[in-house]
């Protein structure tokens, strides 16, 4: 007899992709923060909002890295203060 294999995720309740622009990504964090707060969720959609947000916190983090990754290289690996003009 052939064993069960496991579950998987069907497109209902697989997550979203991730946006591909930081200011993208922070919009729907924005946006998911304010409903989050409204108080008006069910317990499901909570948890579910705080996945959704904590995936999109470290998406922009990750982005923010990579671009400071960038400064670094630009600035021959010397992070240096950001002079406003």
């Amino acid at each position: 007899m052939p064993k069960a294999s496991a579950p998987t995720l069907d497109a209902a309740n697989a997550a979203p992709p991730l946006p591909s622009t930081y200011e993208e990504a922070m919009a729907e964090l924005e946006r998911l923060v304010a409903r989050l707060e409204s108080g008006d969720l069910p317990l499901d959609q909570l948890l579910s909002g705080y996945q959704r947000g904590a995936a999109l916190l470290q998406h922009c983090r990750e982005k923010l890295q990579a671009v400071e990754d960038q400064i670094k290289v630009l600035d021959d690996g010397v992070l240096k203060p950001w002079k406003s003009a």
